[in-house]
């Protein structure tokens, strides 16, 4: 029978490229798995991280089977991003993807009845041909997902196809409440005396239905009456299992948990599941934590689907690559929509090497992931018109997209296009839905921008199935305020624009699927805005998940079903004047406010309570009551509140502005912009401009200026941003800048000569 055999206990370690050990090294860091070398510097702030390759060894023993003729595979379920496995000096298999699982059969390798070398070389260095090369989120070497043995006979169940399970089930629901579940195995060097033995258990444990076929033709259609469908309230989960069967012994056996159910998107009904129409509405997650990098536990990816389900979500979109089985396996059983993709994201390579190694992420996430019934929607790309458009990227889209069909046509195909990309571009038709990131409201235009996009893209192209994938802004919990405002960073304006989506989503159930962008707080490292460089901030949650912002309670207000209150601004725990306001969320119909024990107020409202106090000299505390829930907090009045409530450039930013303007002159600001040949202008490129320092400082100071970014060639995210023009930049800015602004930074550019 096949026997697993965790290898995750100690390793040696060395975080420089030291060549291949001839022996167990012994002045190698000692360590265990999972594990990655950028756990720290991958977020801590620093600018960049360690990016090359590391060497891991370990020694085992060669796994013993009671049959003659056994196979020893090592399973590796992901190393970032490229891998080399070696045992005993000699190569066992090359891998290029950080996120996806691969095997190699090393029996032939092994030495039997001693110890064996199995040393890995792990390189997150960038290769141009394997996505993602380039990216909003940090790219983690190491193998941070652990190492198996599997040990099996010499009649198997398959484990070379792209690090598939062997088995792959198809649930259909019937008209008459039952299912028929459509069965396919694949069994190496089998011969007549070998069966395939199906069952199929309930819950419970209990078989509802079984059949056996020969090995050289497994397909097989099982029915199960009366079955149960999974819900996302109720996600039911039946086992099927596969014995290889010799005569009256098991030989091998694999299984996989599937459930039962239908589901399609309409234009104007949104998504559909099992019948019912169901908006999905949830968030985007990574899967790095704080200091510990992607190198989770089991219990970490629990811990996180489990946040996600009190917030009340019902879908994930698993950014930007393949995510763990043990997440996945989360998502099946508490009823999370999933859409699954690869990290074909930001910039198009045009490199033929590049394309293929696309198609072979996507294989392995189909093969490998087939049989979780949370997965609903395979995404092809990400923001991929960032890096310009071409012909050949389209057919690349029209060829991933067939692939998708062709290895299964039971789901749904996505896409998730960048914010500028064109209503008539030719990626729209490619998918089956289509999704935009959008970010008014941060990156540019008004939070109030986001519904009127939405309802006129609908109208014009109704045939398209719309949602958002990725909107959201940063909210860091240090800085608040009376007057919060767009690019503050403070936790109130966060919450102020996710109160504004979470009503414009309600609004609009069409809108097939939302995603917050972000879950968690996540690792970038060449990030450095808000006063917090490394991180993405766009988080509900920190990324030590030991704190849910305040915007994290509206979408629970929104979307739990259980009774929720929740008193915003207990972290803007000073506050002067001589009146404040208090926030409440809440899913019950009114809300009773308590200052220092004394009714304060009682107001009705939907998900959001506004009350104003004054304040008594000293602390205060506040009680939000409905219905037996409560919340408290204390808060202080103060003359003055602290300075570190404020980010710094938020001032700085404001009065740059108006020194911009001041430069500009007596410019006619309303005039048509020129652009004369052999002068730079807002239409040009940000590498074209960076070849002339003059004019790449008046861009990089205007860029910082209206998006409150930073620019450099070769850092932060120099390789995404390069090819866009500053008219294009312009058009994302929109109203966070003033009138003239893009005019006045034409202007000055084209009085500098081009070299």
């Amino acid at each position: 029978m096949r026997n697993r055999i965790n290898l995750n206990q100690d390793w040696r370690f060395i975080r420089e490229d030291a060549g291949l050990p001839a022996k167990l090294p012994k002045d190698w860091q000692r360590i265990d798995l999972p594990h990655t070398w950028n756990a720290v510097d991958g977020h801590d702030g620093n600018g960049s991280y360690a990016r090359g390759k590391c060497w891991y060894a370990r020694s085992f023993c060669t796994p013993q089977q009671p049959l003659e003729g056994g196979r020893v595979y090592v399973e590796i379920p992901a190393a970032g991003q490229q891998a080399a496995v070696y045992v005993n000096g000699r190569e066992a298999v090359y891998h290029e993807g950080g996120y996806s699982a691969f095997r190699a059969d090393i029996t032939d390798l092994c030495r039997n009845d001693e110890d064996n070398l199995l040393a890995i070389a792990c390189s997150n260095e960038n290769k141009s041909s394997v996505y993602p090369h380039s990216a909003d989120f940090t790219f983690y070497g190491g193998l941070y997902r652990g190492v198996s043995l599997i040990s099996v006979p010499a009649v198997h169940f398959e484990l070379d196809y792209y690090g598939g399970p062997g088995i792959q089930v198809t649930p259909k629901p019937c008209e008459d409440g039952g299912a028929e579940f459509e069965l396919e195995s694949w069994v190496v060097n089998g011969d007549d005396n070998f069966t395939v033995m199906y069952s199929v258990r309930d819950i419970h444990g209990k078989e509802v239905a079984g059949g056996v076929r020969p090995v050289d033709d497994t397909k097989l259609t099982l029915y199960v009456p009366d079955a149960h469908r999974w819900e996302i309230n109720s996600p039911y989960l039946y086992t099927v299992t596969a014995i290889l069967q010799r005569r009256n012994e098991a030989w091998d056996e694999v299984s996989a948990r599937v459930g039962v159910r239908s589901f399609s998107c309409d234009p104007d009904k949104g998504f559909i599941l099992n019948g019912k129409e169901t908006p999905l509405r949830g968030v985007s997650r990574h899967q790095d934590r704080l200091y510990k990098g992607n190198a989770l536990t089991k219990e970490e990816h629990y811990e996180d689907a489990r946040m996600i389900k009190a917030l009340g979500a019902n879908t994930i979109r698993l950014a930007h690559y393949q995510h763990s089985q043990d997440f996945y396996d989360a998502c099946d059983e508490m009823g999370f929509v999933v859409w699954a993709e690869i990290p074909f994201i930001s910039v198009f390579n045009p490199d033929p090497d590049a394309h293929q190694n696309c198609i072979s992420q996507m294989k392995e996430l189909i093969i490998q992931n087939y049989n979780h019934p949370s997965i609903c929607f395979w995404g092809i790309s990400n923001e991929i018109l960032i890096g310009g458009i071409s012909d050949q990227l389209v057919e690349n889209h029209k060829e991933l997209n067939a692939l998708c069909k062709e290895l299964d046509h039971t789901r749904l195909t996505t896409i998730a296009h960048v914010t500028m990309t064109p209503e008539d571009s030719p990626l729209h038709g490619i998918t089956d839905v289509e999704s935009y990131n959008h970010y008014f409201g941060w990156y540019g235009g008004r939070m109030e921008d986001n519904g009127p996009w939405m309802d006129h893209f609908h109208e014009t192209h109704p045939d398209i199935c719309l949602g958002l994938s990725e909107y959201g802004c940063e909210g860091i919990i240090t800085y608040h305020g009376p007057n919060p405002a767009c690019k503050d960073y403070s936790e109130e304006y966060q919450a102020l624009y996710h109160e504004h989506m979470a009503k414009m989503l309600e609004e609009r159930p069409w809108i097939w699927s939302s995603h917050v962008w972000n879950m968690f707080d996540f690792g970038c490292a060449a990030r450095d805005e808000g006063g917090v460089a490394g991180r993405n901030n766009k988080g509900l949650v920190t990324m030590d998940r030991k704190t849910k912002k305040d915007s994290f309670y509206i979408y629970q207000a929104y979307w739990s079903k259980t009774p929720m209150l929740h008193l915003c601004g207990r972290r803007y725990a000073q506050r002067a004047g001589e009146t404040t306001e208090i926030r409440v969320y809440s899913n019950l119909p009114s809300v009773a406010l308590y200052l220092n024990g004394k009714l304060a107020d009682e107001k009705s409202a939907d998900k959001v309570f506004v009350f104003r106090v004054a304040l008594e000299e000293g602390q205060n505390i506040v009680t939000a009551v409905s219905r037996g829930l409560k919340d408290s907090i204390t808060l202080e009045k103060v003359e003055k509140e602290p300075d570190i409530y404020v980010l710094p450039e938020v001032n700085e930013r404001a009065e740059g502005v108006a020194n911009w303007f001041k430069l500009a002159g007596d410019l006619d600001l309303k005039a048509p912009m020129e652009f004369p040949e052999g002068k730079y202008s807002i239409r040009d490129t940000l590498e074209e401009i960076s070849k002339c320092p003059e004019a790449f400082a008046i861009v990089a100071e205007a860029v910082k200026l209206a998006m409150n970014m930073k620019i450099n060639p070769g850092q932060g995210m120099w390789d995404m941003m390069k090819s866009m023009n500053l008219e294009k930049i312009g058009e994302m800015a929109g109203s966070m800048v003033p009138e003239g602004f893009v005019e006045s930074l034409n202007a000055k550019l084209i009085k500098i000569e081009k070299v």
